[in-house]
């Protein structure tokens, strides 16, 4: 009897979600048995009331006429699991040079520094790995100068230039003094550098 009215729960706690929502599993364990509702969710995407992105991972879609469904971004899901899982993450690499407007390069697989589990999600062709890390790793205060030391560290010391140290201290303008002080004391010391240059 459990099937049918888990589903009717779910379905009439959708309204409660903004279109564009990503869920998880977890979000309904109050409706029924882990099994009842993931079979639930599974009807829903039957029924097109839901999305699929990965195995446990939901859309509540926002549908455009012309366009269709909607998708998130990657960061949009990656940060959905981190707040389910209650984690911490930093962008890495190709994300952490996009996000400061340093490549126009839009990674495939994107990779986050995590103090939650390591995993690999895959999302269509999109590929979200989150990588345990030191403590150290996740203790920057700014989004920004944080961004600027992942970016920096996939850059590479050899390889950064004065244009792009310029351009990264400039970025940095946006970010609290206080937290690029902070931060600077966090990395190694070429970073250090170019962050304090920058207040």
């Amino acid at each position: 009897m459990e099937r049918p009215q888990v589903e009717n729960k779910i379905a009439k706690a959708l309204s409660a979600y903004s279109k564009g929502s990503v869920l998880f599993v977890d979000d309904f364990l109050d409706y029924g048995k882990p099994e009842s509702v993931k079979k639930a969710l599974l009807r829903l995407k039957e029924k097109e009331i839901l999305v699929r992105l990965a195995h446990g991972i939901y859309l509540y879609p926002k549908i455009d006429e012309e366009l269709g469904v909607l998708f998130p971004s990657t960061e949009e899901i990656a940060k959905a699991i981190a707040r389910r899982d209650k984690a911490r993450i930093v962008p890495t690499g190709i994300q952490a040079l996009n996000k400061l407007g340093l490549s126009t390069q839009v990674p495939m697989k994107v990779v986050y520094l995590t103090d939650g589990a390591a995993r690999t999600v895959k999302i269509g062709k999109r590929t979200i790995t989150f990588k345990k890390a030191s403590p150290k790793n996740l203790l920057p205060k700014g989004e920004i100068s944080s961004l600027a030391i992942q970016a920096l560290k996939t850059i590479g010391q050899a390889k950064v230039d004065e244009k792009t140290t310029a351009k990264i201290q400039t970025i940095l303008k946006n970010e609290k003094k206080e937290n690029i002080s902070n931060d600077a004391k966090l990395s190694p010391a070429w970073i250090n550098k170019i962050l304090m240059g920058a207040i």
